[in-house]
């Protein structure tokens, strides 16, 4: 099964679909209640089958009346595990997936269809405004969406305009090896800080860009330990102290561009890099490099082996779960290595002929494997599987009803499942216990807006998106203007409370910490951005400021390609997931504010 292209329509989400056949499956035909809330939720009797949800009833335009169906009176669509749902609504534009994409952060992103994550392409460095991605989870240390994915992954937005990433060409506009400049003196004198009104917040440091090809060039992952910020752009991964951004060790240079990143590290600060093995059109994204982000030695390097002809290692993903670090390429296989010694643990590839791998998602101890099966055959569709990190035995096996695809994995413990579904273009979202036994699904008819890397590759390439044990953090979308965060029960699937951003711009989350929810706000033209602190329980959800970045850097902030943040100890960092190559302006690679 292919994954939905990152081709979101324009505008709203047109009128309701016609009514589907209702399908057995993973359990009954489900009766959402009235609507409230975060959208009108549904019962689950006994499976999951989160299917599609509506936009606000606000941006659906005017159509025919309809014979009243329950909850919010549109037809329901059929799950992932086959039971129905009240949910999904087809786009305006014709298709499953619409027509060009929509910028990210801040933007209109229209996903494919309600629900979807949407992934955007960049623009130049003149459209980039509202790009930032977030890292959520366990913030920058645990690259996952959910205390893992969170992630250093980065989200696309741009305008509709080409995204400046590297192509073919690899020629370097300068020297390829250029480090980036000091927060103050050397080639970028610039003192951030100068005219900062009363309560706002400083730039502690700030770093330039190294030297990057004119077609642009990608920078993923941020990593942060107690003592540094570490950051991978082209060909390099630098490391600075977190409080003064002085170097933390020499920069950590490749043969190659790198092409892929474990968005989370090693219990022991261990990450893997894996960069291309040349230049040419054969090129593969198959050479992979330990470091220990503490010293920023390099450890071993493996070249990841094909598993036949199918499997063509042109983009990879990589996640660690444990000791183990997997490096999967999507539709063909995984390959599993000790991230200690870099010894080969086992392969993971074709099932008989029936299922290959189709994404890995690792973290909190777990390692979740998105297969697609029986392709192209009547019988055709997905599973997930949880396996055993340090064997690969599968410990249990989900199936998905056909039609549905796994798309993304929002968080690993507990296991929560974003799922599409083309033909009907419809979503779902559902939990899952320890024993892979469905739990919830999510029951509201609200347009999030989580970011999805642009990449398919990446099962855990999204951001903006939170879980603790017991509740999933969405944020809705936004044109420009303020949005929310909506609190859903991982029991019920009900929304439980909802908290609108404190200012006139996007709020999304970024991970928990202490019995608080904590979120980053987009800057605007008079204000920088800002991290608040909104409580998770009690009846009051009020956001309070924690930080309140300078109205002077605000332009500066809203200029990271395709960002990632992340909090951590009181500090703020932003930095860019992806290098334009312009020779406009100088830009930056990273920033870190604090008190």
């Amino acid at each position: 099964m292919t994954q939905p292209p990152n081709h979101p329509p324009q505008g709203g989400f047109g009128a309701p679909q016609e009514q589907p056949p209702q399908g057995g499956g993973f359990g009954a035909p489900q009766t959402p209640p009235a609507p409230g809330g975060f959208g009108a939720p549904q019962s689950t009797p006994g499976a999951p089958g989160v299917p599609p949800m509506p936009p606000p009833p606000a941006q659906q335009p005017a159509a025919p009346p309809q014979q009243p169906q329950p909850g919010y009176g549109y037809p329901q669509q059929p799950g992932p595990y086959g039971t129905p749902g009240p949910y999904g609504y087809p786009p305006q534009q014709p298709g499953p997936y619409g027509a060009a994409p929509q910028p990210g952060f801040g933007h209109p992103q229209q996903p494919p269809y309600p629900g979807v994550p949407g992934a955007a392409p960049g623009g130049t460095p003149a459209s980039r405004k509202k790009k930032t991605a977030l890292i959520t989870g366990a913030a920058v240390a645990a690259l996952l969406v959910i205390g893992g994915a969170a992630y250093a992954v980065v989200s696309g937005d741009g305008g509709g305009k080409k995204k400046p990433v590297a192509q073919q060409s690899d020629d370097p506009k300068h020297s390829a090896s250029g480090t980036p400049s000091p927060s103050s003196g050397g080639d970028d004198p610039e003192n951030l800080n100068d005219g900062r009104k009363p309560g706002e917040d400083r730039v502690l440091w700030y770093k330039s860009a190294p030297d990057a090809p004119r077609s642009g060039a990608e920078a993923p992952g941020m990593w942060v330990t107690d003592k540094a910020v570490v950051k991978a752009a082209y060909k390099q991964v630098f490391a600075y102290g977190v409080g003064d951004g002085k170097p933390a060790w020499a920069p950590v240079s490749f043969p190659q561009k790198i092409c892929a990143v474990t968005p989370q590290q090693s219990d022991d600060d261990k990450v893997v890099v894996a960069y291309m093995s040349g230049t040419s059109d054969k090129a593969e994204c198959n050479q992979l490099q330990q470091i220990d982000l503490n010293t920023g030695q390099k450890g071993w390097n493996v070249k990841v082996d094909r598993q036949g002809a199918f499997d063509i290692a042109v983009e990879i993903s990589l996640t660690i779960s444990g000791k183990t670090v997997i490096a999967g390429r999507a539709g063909s296989a995984g390959t599993a290595y000790d991230v200690d010694s870099g010894k080969k643990l086992y392969d993971k590839g074709s099932d008989g002929g029936s299922c290959a791998p189709s994404g890995y998602a690792g973290g909190a101890g777990r390692l979740i494997q998105a297969s697609s099966c029986a392709a192209f055959e009547p019988n055709e569709h997905d599973e997930i599987q949880e396996l055993d990190p340090a064997t690969g035995k599968v410990k249990w096996t989900q199936k998905v009803k056909k039609g549905w695809e796994v798309t993304k994995v929002y968080s690993l413990d507990p296991l929560v499942v974003y799922l599409t579904n083309s033909d009907k273009k419809a979503w779902n979202i559902s939990t899952f216990g320890k024993d892979g036994k469905f739990r919830s699904q999510v029951k509201v008819d609200e347009k999030f807006a989580p970011h999805c890397g642009f990449l398919d590759r990446d099962l855990q390439g999204c951001q903006g998106v939170v879980t603790d044990a017991d509740t999933l953090y969405l944020p809705t979308d936004s044109t420009s203007s303020a949005n929310e965060i909506v609190a859903i029960s991982l029991t019920t699937g009900k929304a439980e409370w909802r908290v609108k951003s404190p200012a006139a711009e996007p709020m999304y989350p970024m991970k928990t910490e202490g019995g608080k929810l904590v979120a980053y706000v987009q800057p605007s033209y008079d204000a920088g951005g800002q991290v608040v602190s909104i409580p998770t329980a009690g009846s009051s959800h009020k956001p309070t400021s924690l930080l309140q970045n300078p109205q002077g850097t605000a332009q500066i902030e809203e200029t990271f390609f395709e960002s990632v943040v992340g909090w951590s100890d009181g500090r703020f960092f932003i930095s860019s997931g992806q290098l334009s190559g312009s020779d406009q302006a100088r830009e930056k690679l990273i920033m870190a504010f604090g008190n």
